[in-house]
């Protein structure tokens, strides 16, 4: 049975994850981390927050999971690869600059890691189809919308599924010219525009354009729950991926 411990086990993404991991049978939550929380009995986690990562040890953790913030989450990640344990992190925000701070802690490490900025599988087939259709449309947008609590943005899904779909096109579409209203460009010709609101929770549209057509992807996570199969994948497969993996496709072989 994997020994699991969460970072941002009070929040209520790490809640959700928390009564995921206790669920499962070949899982065992030993540790909940949440500084803001220390000393608290935590539900569904059923454990006392801990105020750092020194409890991981000290339950003998062989998987972190970390829905923090990005600060909190790279320094997180640095402790895991110090100390030989594997992280599973859904936290977005990143750097690319942090990110290969990461990936070299990791390859340097006995632990893996797995970054991943959106768990529902569907919105990775979301990811996915959007590559397949990229080369036979010339223009395309992307619109993701989140709750209001959401610090990031553009979404991390967002920016890798703009990354990916601008990758495998046949030739880069003309620029945009730059204006409030036309959002952010999240790779080369593919502008993203974010929306805040109470009420959501993670909602991402690709909309494809050519002459006399267009194709819309949606994916919608309506609940929290939408990310727990995949959370729990990449939890029990991290040990089997050598080194910094980013992206649930991976572990999906889509």
């Amino acid at each position: 049975m994997t020994r699991v411990g969460v970072f941002g086990a009070a929040g209520r993404m790490g809640a959700t994850v928390c009564a995921a991991l206790k669920a499962d049978p070949d899982l065992e939550l030993v540790a909940a981390v949440d500084p803001a929380h220390s000393g608290e009995k935590l539900e569904p986690a059923g454990l006392v927050a801990a105020a750092g990562p020194e409890a991981m040890a000290e339950a003998g953790v062989q998987v972190a999971v970390d829905f923090t913030v990005a600060g909190a989450a790279a320094a997180n990640a640095g402790w895991c690869a110090r100390n030989n344990v594997h992280a599973v992190i859904g936290t977005t925000g990143f750097s690319a600059e942090v990110l290969e701070e990461m990936r070299s802690l990791f390859e340097a490490s006995h632990a893996n890691c797995l970054v991943a900025p959106n768990f529902a599988i569907g919105a990775v087939l979301m990811m996915r189809f959007a590559e397949l259709a990229a080369p036979w449309f010339e223009t395309a947008e992307i619109v993701e919308l989140h709750h209001d609590a959401k610090v990031d943005a553009p979404s991390g899904t967002a920016l890798l599924t703009a990354a990916r779909l601008a990758a495998a096109r046949r030739r880069a579409p003309a620029g945009v010219e730059a204006s409030p209203a036309r959002g952010v460009e999240g790779a080369p010709g593919v502008q993203v525009h974010s929306v805040r609101l109470r009420g959501l929770v993670a909602h991402h549209e690709v909309l494809f354009g050519t002459a006399g057509q267009v194709l819309t992807l949606r994916h919608d996570s309506l609940d929290r729950s939408s990310f727990m199969p995949g959370v729990l994948l990449a939890v029990k497969q991290v040990a089997t991926r050598p080194g910094f993996t980013i992206g649930l496709d991976a572990l999906l072989g889509v």
